[in-house]
């Protein structure tokens, strides 16, 4: 119905003003088909309605369009992100507002580029639909990869609560997987602008595709795989943001995690997470023997703390993992690659005279990439803090597979916002793009074992205090997408605009 209305406005002539409503209100009801939400069957509404906004229209105004959907979009989806600011009311309540609203702004140029650029192929029907879909995947990928990235709430994340469609990740990649999406949204609605032979055609390639991935996907969930001999220990100390850092509860938060780890109960890796511990543990030889104390013989703690080292340049911060033995030791460490801009540092500092959002004396320094450790008595994993999980094919070191992923985070920043949420469906997507298996500790929630079907095994829920104890799912055989990364998304990129080209030099010659 609301295609049909579209169409009728666009027949009579619809202003700039109704329009920009028209195109927003879809953005913002897009959101919904994402998790938590998942309700993938509003797409086709949404994208659906985008295409006849634009198809046929100058670039001008359908760039107008992608920019009003990318606001309504990016300012639903991201709203959770107003609660960081919160944090420290007194210091950045007042950015709340103009900081989200800004920030839907900026991104929703990737939407408006991507609809003016659809625009000036002048495609319709099939050949329409192609170009439309790889426009918008093409304008993903560009949010995230330029200015660091940021890569959220990709238009794939609407299958990541569903099993089969979610497979088609281990193969193309959450990009790849976004472009089939929007075709598939967009292909229904060319059936009400083209002729018999195009409504046919485009029922026959809507059919390919779903019966592809479904099969796919149904193929390669049949496959058994048990868990490992490994079981991890996950400890969430649910402590809330504004408590983490202050002296007054330091002991009591320090106490909590000590004494959840010392539960009842055997564990081959005992899992903390993101800045657990409020200071730098690697120069407390205090709080190491107290770790210690509470590690069985031959265990190991990964858990995140911050970490500082001087030179004669001066001092960098890094935002860490540390791995401690059961002597106190630490045996290795990883340092976060993947920086949170005006969180973890002030993207030009020297031009932006503003101060980050977290604690800490100066900008973090990031590591050298994406790292996997070897720890006795455990196989080798790959590690991540936090933001790094929502890069596709940027989670592991190609050239040293893990086994497993373990990322630490802190959603304690958001509450119980979308954002902590949406967070666990990047962590999922990321684990069928490798096929490897994901364990996410989280402060606040939520925490979770994840196989490398993106199945959630084991978890933990929001604002929860406890231990959760699971085996180790085993590492899957290393994906197309693990294999040959965004490759494998360039190559359905290729086929989609070879297709287009095709069907449109076939319209023109015949007769």
């Amino acid at each position: 119905m609301i295609s049909i209305g579209i169409t009728v406005l666009r027949i009579s002539g619809m202003s700039g003003i109704i329009l920009t409503f028209c195109a927003f209100g879809l953005g913002a009801l897009a959101v919904l088909a994402l998790p938590p939400f998942s309700m993938p069957v509003l797409l086709p509404v949404a994208f659906g309605a985008l295409y006849l906004l634009t198809v046929g229209e100058s670039r001008m105004r359908a760039g107008l369009a992608g920019w009003a959907f990318g606001v309504g979009f990016f300012l639903f989806g991201l709203s959770w992100i107003a609660e960081s600011f919160f944090v420290d009311a007194e210091r950045f309540g007042w950015m709340a507002v103009p900081a989200v609203a800004g920030l839907a702004a900026g991104l929703a140029l990737f939407p408006a580029a991507a609809m003016a650029a659809f625009a000036w192929s002048r495609t319709k029907g099939v050949s329409g639909a192609l170009i439309f879909a790889v426009c918008w995947s093409v304008s993903e990928w560009l949010r995230g990869t330029m200015l660091t990235g940021f890569p959220w709430n990709l238009i794939a994340y609407a299958w990541a609560d569903y099993d089969i469609p979610r497979q088609m990740a281990a193969w193309v990649g959450s990009y790849g997987l976004g472009l089939v999406t929007v075709l598939l949204s967009v292909l229904p609605v060319t059936l009400l602008m083209g002729n018999r032979r195009q409504n046919a055609f485009a029922a026959f390639v809507f059919m390919s595709v779903v019966g592809g991935a479904g099969t796919l996907g149904t193929v390669r969930l049949m496959a058994t795989t048990p868990p490992t001999d490994t079981t991890v220990r996950i400890v969430q100390g649910n402590i809330p943001q504004t408590e983490k850092w202050d002296p007054a509860f330091r002991e009591r938060n320090i106490s909590r995690y000590l004494d959840l780890s010392a539960q009842s109960g055997s564990f081959d890796v005992l899992l903390w997470p993101e800045s657990a511990f409020p200071g730098y543990l690697d120069e407390n030889p205090e709080m190491l023997g107290r770790i210690a104390e509470r590690l069985p013989e031959g265990r190991v703690l990964l858990t995140g703390a911050q970490t500082r080292e001087s030179d004669g340049t001066g001092t960098r911060y890094r935002n860490s993992i540390l791995a401690v033995d059961q002597t106190g030791q630490i045996v290795t460490r990883y340092a976060k690659h993947h920086l949170v801009p005006f969180g973890e540092y002030v993207p030009l500092r020297s031009f932006l005279p503003i101060q980050r959002l977290t604690a800490g004396l100066g900008d973090f320094t990031p590591g050298p990439g994406p790292q996997t450790v070897e720890l006795p008595g455990l196989s080798p994993v790959g590690l991540s803090i936090c933001y790094e999980a929502i890069f596709p094919g940027r989670v592991v070191d190609a050239a040293s597979r893990p086994d497993w992923i373990f990322n630490a985070t802190n959603d304690a920043w958001f509450g119980a916002s979308l954002g902590p949420r949406q967070h666990l469906a990047s962590a999922r997507m990321r684990a069928v793009e490798e096929g490897l298996p994901l364990v996410r500790a989280a402060n606040t929630g939520i925490s979770a074992v994840i196989d490398g079907y993106g199945r959630i095994v084991a978890r933990l829920g929001l604002d929860e205090t406890g231990v959760l104890d699971a085996r180790l799912p085993a590492a899957l055989p290393a994906t197309p997408f693990a294999k040959y990364g965004q490759m494998m998304f360039l190559l359905v990129l290729a086929a989609c605009i070879a297709g287009a080209i095709g069907l449109t030099i076939g319209k023109e010659k015949a007769p």
